[in-house]
């Protein structure tokens, strides 16, 4: 018999196989966002066709979004354009606004933040919710060069300076979107960085960037307690079997609302793919969506999350890249970013608006005919079982509340419980003879789940 765990009042999603121990006739089923508008579009005078999002960072009521605006002289790619975007509107559209910051072609009225050479440049950003960080160093990120990483900091996330002008100690490439974050959970900084596999000093260009390479852009993490001295690299791990996977970026981040869960929308790159003879590099990219409990041993789920789709200026290298981030535009919807239209001469790189379903990645889905999974043991801490779920019309979803042995609780039977239908992010299962959980709590439970022509995405005891 399976030990219980403690779920407390926090959500679980139905992202892996964690909670629950037996399925019939139900399956994990990966959940796809929806294209919604264009949130953005690199047409101003300091952008060019490579403006490239770093992150979008939530603030109150403010979301904004950092990026690379241009590489204005590509053959010096020491002097690179970066800016800010800003919305208001729950991340649905940005806007620039005139910061007055850099002088570009005899003007201060626009969003740059910068001009210059990197690595002692805005980095991706994020809010250190640290409880003793101190306020000068509110926002944080980790800038880079090749082989090269810097922790940058900011009080206002505007103005930036180096925490040491020396690299932090850690083994790597970092040429790309390098993320990091405070993790409540451990109570330390976390960071996802890249590295090549089978990388040798040796290698030519053709190695890495040709149609048929032979390394690997993969992911690895690293902990610290103060943002400068971090533990020896760990590179992820996966369930899966597709050891020559190219994951370009990582977009690693706690999930809203279950910080004991590792969420991340890694680009994969498919490099020996040349679907345009006229584009001047090989590749295709998609997104994927990867799960973790540890930040180390992952869930990769292999069919894309996001695909190129109908767009064709989406098939060339360096496209469909999700944003590192996720914002909270309503109760009801969360909303991510992926680019498109990258490196197209004359067509400006916008951003894509995803809507998502708030923990809503992965459901277990059943057909009409129903099928039921079992949890493990566990305890919990709520008086009411919440539930994220969306059926059909015809369709529904039963609770069964049982003993750690497997047999149905008084009052908790599944023929004690209204069948519940509809879509809700934040429902409440009940049953007809009681009021709630209140006696059950602290004691080791089962629940038996039916699901019929339905999804369930999450649930807690709240």
């Amino acid at each position: 018999m399976s030990e219980a765990v403690n779920v407390g009042t926090r959500w679980e999603l139905m992202v892996d196989s964690f909670l629950v121990e037996e399925l019939r006739d139900l399956r994990f089923e990966l959940q796809r966002p929806e294209r919604r508008e264009i949130s953005f579009e690199g047409d101003a005078a300091w952008e060019d066709d490579i403006a490239y999002p770093l992150s979008a960072v939530q603030d109150g009521g403010q979301v904004r979004l950092y990026y690379r605006a241009s590489i204005p002289d590509r053959s010096n790619e020491d002097q690179v354009v970066f800016a800010m975007a800003e919305s208001l509107d729950g991340g649905r559209t940005f806007h620039r606004p005139d910061l007055g910051l850099v002088e570009f072609e005899g003007s201060r009225d626009n969003n740059i933040l910068y001009i210059g050479e990197p690595p002692f440049v805005p980095p991706p950003a994020f809010i250190d919710t640290n409880p003793a960080c101190p306020p000068d160093q509110r926002y944080k990120g980790l800038g880079a060069r090749w082989r090269k990483l810097f922790a940058m900091v900011s009080a206002d996330g505007l103005t930036w300076r180096p925490l040491t002008e020396e690299p932090l100690e850690m083994e790597g490439t970092f040429d790309t979107v390098n993320t990091a974050f405070w993790d409540a959970q451990t109570g330390c900084y976390r960071c996802y960085t890249r590295y090549f596999e089978n990388l040798q000093e040796d290698m030519v260009e053709a190695d890495v960037l040709g149609p048929e390479p032979t390394v690997v852009r993969a992911i690895q993490s690293s902990t610290s307690p103060d943002f400068l001295t971090w533990s020896p690299v760990a590179h992820n791990e996966y369930e899966d079997a597709h050891h020559d996977m190219q994951l370009y970026t990582n977009a690693a981040i706690p999930c809203p609302g279950a910080e004991h869960l590792y969420l991340a929308f890694p680009n994969r790159y498919v490099q020996e793919r040349v679907p345009d003879a006229e584009h001047p590099s090989p590749g295709v990219n998609d997104a994927l969506f990867m799960v973790s409990r540890d930040g180390v041993h992952w869930k990769r789920y292999t069919e894309a999350w996001v695909r190129p789709g109908l767009d064709p200026l989406n098939w060339t290298d360096r496209n469909n890249y999700p944003t590192w981030g996720i914002v909270q535009t309503s109760e009801t919807e969360w909303s991510m970013y992926i680019t498109e239209h990258y490196r197209r001469p004359g067509t400006p790189t916008r951003l894509r608006r995803l809507s998502v379903r708030p923990r809503g990645f992965v459901s277990l889905r059943g057909g009409l005919e129903g099928g039921e999974a079992r949890t493990r043991p566990f305890t919990f801490s709520g008086t009411e079982l919440h539930l994220n779920y969306s059926t059909s019309a015809a369709g529904s979803i039963r609770v069964e509340v049982q003993d750690e042995a497997g047999a149905a609780l008084p009052g908790c039977g599944l023929d004690d419980m209204e069948p519940v239908y509809g879509d809700a992010v934040d429902g409440v299962a009940r049953w007809r003879e009681r009021a709630d959980l209140t006696d059950l709590v602290g004691r080791a439970v089962r629940l038996r789940i039916e699901v019929k022509d339905a999804d369930l995405y999450a649930l807690r005891f709240a």
